[in-house]
């Protein structure tokens, strides 16, 4: 005589319990907390999305130091805030210091970001030496010692990494972060 299929409530049963006893031995199967996989290798669109993801936050992280650079550096400085006796030019320079310091900032993460994708690890490499250059900027900013090399300086570096980010499809625009981020 043959077996008839479970009905009703031991069926619903019975497929929780396989659901269940499922969802066990994938989860089992898994890595620790940190992600990784039990053979210690990405999966393929875990490597895709990472490097999505590294180009996004490249993306962010070169906007914001494109944007401070140029709403409380380049801009100022065009307008002669820096100059001595200007209106507001102590403000000036301390939002310019406090601006170069954050955007060498976002930009060292930049380039972090961008060893994710190897097509953009490649056209931001270069660039490095040039966003070292900028480490003591922010400070000379703030003291009013900058000159117009200095300020071009940050130009110069932040249209190099759009640049570069162009080249490695992860089109970068301004960003002005705010008085608050400016400060940590």
């Amino acid at each position: 005589m043959p077996r008839s299929a479970p009905s009703g409530p031991i069926r619903r049963g019975l497929v929780a319990l396989v659901l269940a006893c499922a969802l066990l031995l994938t989860t089992g199967a898994c890595g620790g907390d940190d992600g990784s996989s039990a053979s210690g290798s990405a999966s393929p669109t875990g490597t895709v999305e990472q490097q999505r993801l590294a180009k996004t936050r490249f993306v962010a992280n070169a906007g914001l130091a494109a944007g401070a650079t140029y709403q409380w550096i380049v801009k100022p400085y065009r307008d002669g805030k820096f100059k001595k006796g200007a209106d507001g030019r102590t403000f000036a320079l301390v939002k310019a210091g406090l601006a170069g310091a954050f955007a060498y900032n976002r930009l060292k993460a930049a380039t972090e970001n961008a060893k994710g994708d190897p097509l953009l690890s490649k056209a931001v490499a270069p660039l490095t030496a040039g966003i070292d250059r900028l480490k003591d900027l922010g400070t000379k900013l703030r003291k009013g010692e900058a000159s117009e090399a200095d300020v071009g300086a940050f130009e110069d570096v932040i249209t190099d990494v759009k640049d570069a980010g162009r080249s490695a499809g992860a089109v970068v625009t301004d960003k002005v972060p705010s008085t608050s981020q400016l400060g940590g």
